[in-house]
């Protein structure tokens, strides 16, 4: 049975709850995991530099202790969070996705962005505002598209230089001011492989936290157009029939959702379950 997670704004009580600890280099764990005693690690010297309440796991408050630089605690270790996401049966994934997006947002607002003074936690709510000017800054979600392109018993699949080798995967890109999602599926679309699609159908949406988008994912028909790669952004692009696909990126993602259900569909198998 899955452990009952929740999101929530916790203000900063003197004592008691869990916590995760984040750098640049991703969360601390041991052994036993990546859930610690928030009063022993506070007690323990930790270069601290902020601290959010984050949410309730089974009931008991959590908190994200956000570091400037890795710490060395013995017997533990650090590990990014897209080495956590690889792990199918990682049970704290969603907790940590969470918590890595409001350690980058507070990390990147401990000064205000007007005046440069020292941002402060606003009580009750998830803000830092600036004691000298009052700007108030929230978390930000950056909103991007990801496409299967289909023709048929085919689909189209691409790779990045940024991939791991031999892996293939959808197509993405962040939407731009004053763009539609669906705009942004003809735009990226053509920017990166050339082709033009029709018949675009929304499927479902996944928390993106690299470091803070929202993955719109679709489904679109190939309209016509030959595969040109973009430079420097797609290094190969082809079009694989089903029951042939080459390594495809890990489970917990949405690109692979898509790809998933879109085989199962022309299949007649059990449509898979979009991860949270």
């Amino acid at each position: 049975m899955a452990l009952r997670w929740t999101t929530a704004v916790l203000d900063n009580t003197p004592t008691g709850g869990w916590a995760v600890v984040h750098s640049p280099e991703g969360f601390m764990f041991n052994t036993q995991g990546v859930l610690f005693s928030r009063d022993t690690l506070k007690a323990s010297g930790l270069p601290i530099v902020l601290e959010q309440g984050i949410g309730h796991l089974e009931g008991e408050p959590v908190y994200l202790l956000a570091l400037d630089h890795p710490a060395s605690v013995a017997e533990c270790q650090w590990q990014s969070l897209r080495a956590f996401m690889l792990q199918a049966d990682f049970e704290h994934y969603r907790l940590l996705a969470y918590a890595a997006q409001i350690g980058t947002w507070a990390r990147e607002h401990r000064f205000c962005g007007r005046c440069g003074s020292a941002m402060t936690q606003v009580a009750g709510e998830r803000a830092m505002q600036c004691a000298q000017c009052d700007l108030r800054s929230y978390p930000r979600i950056s909103p991007s598209m990801i496409v299967l392109i289909t023709r048929g018993d085919e689909v189209l699949l691409a790779r990045s230089p940024r991939f791991a080798s031999g892996v293939y995967s959808t197509l993405a890109g962040f939407a731009e001011p004053g763009e539609s999602a669906e705009e942004c599926v003809v735009r990226e679309v053509r920017e990166e492989v050339s082709l033009e699609v029709r018949n675009i159908a929304y499927i479902g949406s996944q928390c993106w936290p690299f470091p803070h988008s929202l993955m719109l994912g679709f489904h679109a028909e190939y309209a016509g157009g030959e595969i040109i790669p973009q430079a420097d952004e797609i290094e190969d692009a082809q079009w694989f029939h089903v029951d042939a696909l080459p390594p495809l990126p890990a489970s917990r993602s949405i690109a692979r959702y898509l790809i998933d259900l879109y085989v199962a569909r022309r299949s007649g198998l059990p449509e898979p379950v979009l991860p949270g």
